[in-house]
């Protein structure tokens, strides 16, 4: 595999995991911020807890304007929206305009959501547009391995973000099977050993989530 394969290789795995890290926790914000308090520990001090990021926010509505905008906070939705999109340019002639077209709608709505009297509505507006880029790989990628290896960035950013937020067995087994069914369809070196991890630990009475997030991390170490 040559480089340009290899670069193209990453750049399309974590197109797939940083549109996926948009989505899920555009969602998870998307909630009224009082949800969201009495469903984590600690409020945003546990929600950057639980994600592994910096608790550099001084209040809760510090957190509320910086977290989904500020383009200078790497662990922002903004910049991690922005990584998908750098990617998703270097991509254009492997994902067609289009698919690239819509991870730039969605940095448009977000940025109308900044200065917006209702923001939620152009949070959905992204929301939106993630969903049809994903649609857009479907229909419209015809190279199989390409769309295979967008969908493996995104299940692993799924089941990351799925162990560190604590979801429920049925979440974490249907990812886990997901996951198993699409990266030997890919030309991805992998480790068997973690998806076969994976699955014992989706099947365990106890969930135990950092091992499950300790065997995603390392899945692409080979």
């Amino acid at each position: 595999m040559g480089v340009k394969s290899v670069n193209n290789t990453d750049r399309l795995y974590w197109l797939g995991r940083y549109s996926e890290r948009v989505y899920t926790t555009l969602r998870l914000y998307g909630r009224s911020y009082d949800e969201m308090i009495e469903e984590m520990e600690g409020g945003y001090e546990g929600f950057c807890k639980s994600l592994d990021i910096p608790n550099i926010y001084t209040s809760a509505e510090n957190f509320k304007t910086r977290y989904p905008f500020d383009e200078t906070d790497v662990n922002s939705i903004m910049s991690n929206l922005i990584r998908a999109y750098d990617n998703a340019i270097e991509l254009r002639e492997e994902i067609g305009s289009e698919a690239l077209s819509y991870i730039q709608l969605a940095i448009y709505a977000m940025q109308k959501a900044k200065t917006s009297m209702s923001p939620m509505i152009e949070f959905q507006r992204v929301l939106d547009d993630i969903l049809a880029f994903w649609g857009i790989v479907d229909d419209q990628i015809l190279d199989e391995n390409t769309r295979n290896i967008i969908k493996v960035g995104k299940r692993v950013e799924r089941l990351d973000l799925y162990g560190r937020l604590h979801l429920g067995r049925e979440e974490i087994d249907r990812e886990v099977r997901r996951l198993e069914g699409r990266i030997d369809r890919c030309r991805i070196r992998y480790r068997k050993e973690s998806i076969t991890a994976l699955k014992k630990l989706a099947e365990e009475e106890k969930l135990d989530y950092r091992q499950i997030v300790a065997e995603i991390e390392k899945i692409l170490e080979v």
